[in-house]
């Protein structure tokens, strides 16, 4: 693109990808990065946006200037399944996050280094650390994620691949861009008609395993921690490899990130029963946003059938429950996105 923007060394450049329905929580994330981060020299903020109203855009502009930051820098998100002309499912959260793909095309061509956030993270210490990482020459920096061996053949990888979280990733946009990793993402995309496990996480997985540095969980910690104990969370993921009790323990007592991903055992912050440990952390940050008025959401149960296995595994005793659900999360969600996905995607690996 054409953007000029003029910065020093020792400043930050943070990218997210939000529409309008989740402005209010980019809000939140956004007045958490302010608060702890006022130790590095300046922050660029670019959001890559989906029609977020201005009512809203108003809202996010004055945050950053109540700290006294630099303007956010609006980057129109791409429509991915027009761009491909392919009709692009959403495996999981919006439309919105595939614009994340093309963070070589639309951000200046002149920056080298960008650290990609997802809505729902809260900042809780600085990100000075993070953000000089040595990724030991690879492309990015994130979580390694705890899916279980099946997740990762549905998308051509190997059983002992590393798999990722995508919520927070460290990119080195030189090595993007010199790896060609936007065309490798989109020639993916359209070699599986746009049916991926997982969507755009699915497809950054699929390129970009072999090419990831996995940092500490400290800086993504992610709400699969707070739900299951160290033991429950391997017997219901069931992975190949993952980080040591320590290195958890650490991110869930002191992280740097807390990520509030979806889970069928709690709600989020933002909607009204959540119970996470951290839930008054992510509202102490909204009463210092200007969304600080705005009801939290009210809470929809969703399928009847996840209604009625809920109940179901409530009646268990916890081993037995973790053991049930843990069959259905390692084996039963990948053959189902086989049975779904593949039947598009005959002869494809």
């Amino acid at each position: 693109m054409n953007m000029v923007v003029t910065w020093m060394a020792e400043d930050m450049h943070i990218v997210y990808a939000a529409d309008d329905q989740f402005a209010e929580i980019l809000g939140v994330s956004l007045t958490s990065l302010y608060e702890n981060n006022k130790n590095i020299n300046q922050i660029y903020v670019y959001i890559l946006e989906t029609q977020i109203s201005e009512n809203n855009k108003s809202r996010l502009e004055s945050l950053s200037a109540s700290y006294g930051r630099s303007k956010i820098i609006w980057v129109p998100a791409i429509d991915i399944s027009k761009t491909l002309q392919v009709d692009v499912s959403i495996d999981r959260g919006s439309m919105s996050q595939y614009s994340r793909l093309f963070v070589s095309s639309v951000l200046p061509q002149n920056l080298e280094k960008v650290l990609y956030l997802d809505c729902d993270i809260i900042i809780e210490r600085s990100l000075l650390e993070l953000w000089n990482l040595d990724m030991q020459g690879k492309t990015i920096a994130a979580l390694m994620d705890s899916f279980s061996r099946w997740y990762r053949m549905n998308i051509g990888l190997e059983p002992e691949d590393i798999m990722f979280n995508s919520g927070v990733m460290l990119i080195d946009l030189k090595r993007w861009r010199d790896q060609n990793i936007e065309k490798k993402l989109l020639n993916f995309i359209c070699c599986r008609k746009g049916k991926i496990q997982q969507g755009d996480q699915g497809a950054l997985n699929a390129v970009l395993a072999h090419d990831v540095y996995c940092f500490e969980p400290r800086f993504n910690s992610v709400t699969i921690f707070y739900d299951f104990n160290y033991d429950e969370m391997l017997m219901y993921r069931k992975p190949p490899e993952f980080y040591s009790r320590e290195l958890v323990s650490l991110a869930i007592e002191k992280p740097v990130i807390i990520h509030f991903t979806t889970s069928f055992l709690s709600r989020r912050p933002w909607v009204e029963g959540c119970c996470h440990k951290y839930v008054g952390e992510w509202m102490k940050y909204k009463n210092m946003s200007p969304w600080k008025e705005f009801p939290l959401w009210e809470y929809k149960q969703g399928s009847c059938l996840n209604k009625v296995f809920a109940a179901f595994l409530k009646k268990l005793p916890r081993n037995v429950a973790v053991f049930l659900s843990g069959l259905l999360q390692a084996y039963g969600r990948p053959l189902f996105y086989r049975i779904i996905y593949f039947n598009w995607t005959k002869g494809v690996r």
